[in-house]
This record gives structure tokens, sequence and C-alpha cells, in this order.
């Protein structure tokens, strides 16, 4: 025993060792009890983030959905007001349009109506009178330039709101710009998956990009786009009936005016042709008178030369009898009937020579007269002409088409057709101005 050699260092007890034995088996048991633990905290974080991850998705294609749904809405009711804003564009540009073509026909107007003036003040001496064609033809002047006013006020008016409607277009434009790019974005966004090759980790992508807004700013500015161009819309339909109304109020006020005038020039023209009638009647009369008159000259003419030989007769005799001698010088009866008788021739002829120079002098009278009524009716029937160019010139006043109804229109129209007879013809064949009632 004495030479077994013993390996030097601690030994334990076999209660050590037992004892030792069983912690570590206490330890495993925990350690394999804490596992447990762990890998059943684990399964249960990972059920629940899973079915929090598949829920959050789900939730954000919801949302992304009902954002699609509500920017749709949105795009189709911006589309829609946008429709309404082009249309009512379109139909303003006609309405102006129509109003340019309206003031465009009355320079006709006032070319016809200026230039009716311009031929009566070629009228001479009396029958350059101020009468009722003078004062309609200078209300109808004064007439075209209201209108005319009054149509290139509406045309101003509808290219400031043409301005405005073409804004709010342009409003609309734009909005529905960014609608329809962030509802590609937002399709596009609704169509990823996690098996989408495009997805990957970006760089702090919960920032709030600069310019951001709210939805309730969202709302309001979508909102207030579609209230402004809905209130332009209904200003220029209010515009467009003012200037259809206002159209056709003018037409009717220059269609009356133009009637008035043509009827007060047909008139005048009636009275012209009546007046020249009635001159180159009396001339007529005057020159039958004259020629009686000249005929009654010669008589009157030929009885005092016929007068003087019988005057020259008488004489002779009671110049051949103061040759009697004696008492047969005798004033018998026919010393006392040839002296009546020369008394008488020469009182005959006395009369005869004053009514010879009466009827001479009447028949000046006459000539000259018959001078003056030949002038008067030369300046008549100038008259009657300058007229007739005026009613020749205002048949260029044509009446246009469907301005009360809304369409292209002039406001110029030409005289009303004569209608019967305007004058009466008394039983020596004088006509009398008795005009027809108007």
């Amino acid at each position: 025993m004495s030479g077994f050699t013993q390996k030097p260092g601690l030994h334990h007890s076999v209660s050590d060792w037992h004892s030792n034995n069983q912690q570590l088996s206490a330890a495993a048991r925990q350690e394999r009890q804490a596992a447990r633990e762990v890998k059943r905290e684990a399964r249960s974080l990972r059920d629940l983030t899973s079915c929090q991850t598949v829920w959050d998705e789900s939730e954000t294609r919801r949302r992304l959905s009902d954002r699609v749904w509500d920017v749709t809405r949105w795009k189709e009711a911006l589309e829609a007001c946008a429709q309404e804003v082009d249309k009512e564009m379109e139909a303003l540009t006609l309405s102006k349009q129509q109003s340019e073509e309206a003031l465009a026909a009355t320079s006709v107007d006032l070319e016809v109506t200026a230039e009716c003036l311009a031929l009566r003040e070629g009228r001479r001496e009396l029958e350059l009178v101020a009468d009722r064609v003078e004062e309609e033809l200078k209300t109808e002047a004064a007439l075209i330039q209201r209108v005319r006013q009054d149509l290139q006020r509406h045309i101003d008016r509808a290219f400031e709101q043409l301005c405005i409607l073409q804004e709010a277009r342009h409003q609309l434009t734009a909005d529905l710009q960014n609608k329809m790019e962030a509802l590609d974005i937002d399709l596009s966004c609704l169509s990823l998956t996690t098996q989408s090759p495009q997805i990957s980790l970006k760089t702090d992508p919960t920032r709030i990009p600069p310019g951001s807004s709210t939805p309730q700013e969202w709302v309001q500015f979508s909102q207030r786009n579609a209230t402004v161009s809905q209130e332009a819309v209904q200003a220029s339909q209010q515009l467009r009936e003012d200037m259809s109304l206002s159209r056709a109020q003018l037409q009717n006020e220059m269609e009356t005016q133009h009637r008035a005038t043509g009827f007060a020039l047909r008139k005048r023209s009636h009275h012209e042709e009546q007046a020249a009638r009635e001159l180159q009647w009396q001339i007529k009369k005057t020159e039958d008178e004259m020629a009686e008159m000249e005929s009654d000259i010669h008589n009157l003419d030929a009885d005092f030369q016929a007068k003087a030989a019988c005057l020259k007769l008488a004489h002779t005799r009671l110049e051949t009898r103061t040759r009697r001698a004696g008492a047969d010088l005798c004033r018998d009866q026919v010393q006392h009937g040839l002296v009546a008788e020369v008394q008488q021739l020469e009182a005959t002829s006395l009369n005869l020579k004053l009514q010879l120079s009466q009827n001479q002098g009447s028949l000046q009278r006459m000539a000259l007269h018959r001078s003056r009524l030949l002038q008067d009716l030369s300046r008549k029937q100038e008259a009657l002409s300058l007229e007739e160019r005026s009613l020749a010139v205002r048949t260029r006043l044509t009446p246009a088409s469907g301005t009360a109804s809304g369409s292209a229109s002039g406001t110029a129209y030409g005289p009303a057709a004569r209608t019967g007879p305007l004058l009466l013809m008394n039983s020596s064949g004088r006509s009398h101005g008795n005009l027809l009632a108007q």
C-alpha cells in the first residue's frame, strides 16, 4: 500500500456528486421549461404579429379602396363640372358671335340712315323742310347708336365672362390632373403585394412631404373649384339669357323704327307726288287759260283795229261834211249821229285798249306764275326723286332671321310694303291729300 501513489487534488464526496447531478437535472428542467415558455411566447407573437400584419394590410387596402373611390367620385364630379363649363363656353361664345354679327349688321343700318339724311339734304328752297321723315331718320340714327352701344356692352361682358369660365376650367383641369395622378398612384399601391418585385425598403418613408394637406382641406379645395365653376356657369347662363332677351328687344325696336321711318318716307313721297300732280294740273289749267287769254287778246286787238277803221270812217265823214257851203252846212241828224258815233267809237276804243292792257297784264302774270309753278314742280320732282332714292337705299335693310329666338341676326329691317292707295280723286280729276288712317 505504501508504494501506491494518489493523484493530488480535491476529491468530492459521493453526496456532492449526487447533489451536483440533481442540480444539473433541475437546471436542465428549468431551462427546458424556460425554452418552452419562450417558444410559446414566440409562437404567440408570431401568430399575433401575423394576424396584425394581415389585418393592417387589409385595413390599408380598404383605406386605399375608399380613397380610390373618393378620388374617383370627385374626379367624376369635376369632370361633369368641366363638361358643363365647356358646354357653357361654347354656348356663350356662340351668343357672343351672334351679338358681334348683330353689331356688324347695324353698320349697314347706320350707313343707310346717314345716306338717307344726306340725300334729303339735297332738296332745294321750300322743299327743304324739317318733316316727319327727318325726325324719324334722326330717331333711327340715335336708336342705332344706342343699339350698337348695348350690343358692344354685351360683347364686352361676354368676353369677361369667358375669361372667368376659362380660369375656372383651368382650375378644374389642374385639379383633375392631380386627381388622375393620385388615382394612378393609389391604384398602383393597391395592386402591390408582398410578392411584387418592385417593393423595397425606403429611407424615412414616414416623413410628411412639404405642402401636404389635410383631408378637410383636400375636400374644401375640390368643393371650392366645383362651386366656382358652377357659379361661373350660372352667371354665364344668366348673361346669355340677358343677351338673347336684349337682342330680341333691340330687334323689335329696330324693326318698329324702320317701319315707322319707311311709312313716314312713303307718306312724304305720296305728298310729294300729290303736290307734283296738283302743280301739273295747275300748270295745265294755267296754260289753257293763257291760250284762251292769248285768243281773247288777239280778238280784242282785232276789234280794236276794226274800231279804229270805223273811227277813221266817221272822222272822214265828219270832216268831209264840213265842206258843205251856205245853209247846207246844217247840223242835221246825220251830224249828230256821226258825232255820237265818234264819241261811242272813241269810248269803245279806249275801253278795248284798257281791256287789252289788262288782258296782256294778266297774261304776263300767268306766264310769270307758270314759270314759278314750273320751278316749284322741278323742285318737287327733284325732292320726289330724292325720296324715291331714299326708299331704294332702304331696300338694303333686309330682315335677318332668328334673332328673337337666339340665333345669329342683324338688327336691320327693310321698309314695310305699301298697302293700298293713299290718295283720293275728286270729280274734277284733282287729287286731294286725304291719307288713309295710320
